[in-house]
């Protein structure tokens, strides 16, 4: 059974590491913030050619699976092993379709040639390119953690399955689980900045 002491370390260690990621990403957010001030056009460009029908499915695929991911802690805490199971390949399903869907749309942006170095873009507003490769790196960042993600809630439903994580010791799940949300609060920045910019 974990002590109330160890699950406070144990919060904390979480927090301060999750500060350390928004702080990666608010960096991101603030660069990306002084080039659409220099190039509000060439932004607006960029984000006519990314596709918002991809963009807003990942969103709902995420927010949804961000619920999941927290009714499998609450799952847990009720004694519910098999809803608790159940929810966590949810989320999983989830972060699996997200990054299919960024696959296919990375996929089209290269048949495009609109990818890093690329002539078009080389050629293109110094905005225009500046957008895209802002663009790749955010997302591609952000695809990074939720393949992280995913990894930590696998580790998670492993440790449900062998009832090493129960209604009285829950703390990788709970971890795993604002991590997961962290990921599902990133993309609710990255995507208007890129899908809706105007």
């Amino acid at each position: 059974m974990e002590t109330a002491i160890d699950k406070t370390g144990v919060k904390i260690g979480m927090w301060i590491f999750l500060y350390s990621e928004i702080i990666l990403f608010g960096g991101l957010f603030v660069l990306y913030a002084v080039y659409f001030h220099t190039f509000p056009e060439d932004f607006a460009e960029g984000g006519k050619e990314l596709n918002r029908i991809f963009g807003t499915a990942n969103t709902l695929v995420l927010l949804i699976s961000s619920f999941t991911v927290a009714a499998s802690i609450t799952a847990v805490q009720r004694r519910k092993k098999g809803q608790a199971i159940g929810f966590l390949i949810f989320s999983l399903l989830c972060g699996l379709a997200f990054l299919v869907n960024k696959y296919f749309e990375w996929g089209a942006k290269f048949h495009h040639d609109l990818y890093p170095n690329s002539d078009l873009l080389l050629d293109s507003e110094p905005g225009f390119n500046i957008f895209f490769g802002l663009y790749y790196t955010i997302t591609g960042l952000h695809g990074l953690h939720v393949i992280i993600g995913m990894v930590l809630l696998s580790i998670s439903l492993g440790l449900v399955i062998r009832d090493k994580v129960t209604d009285q010791r829950y703390a990788m799940l709970e971890n795993s689980g604002l991590y997961w949300h962290l990921v599902d609060l990133i993309w609710i920045y990255v995507f208007p900045l890129f899908y809706l910019v105007l």
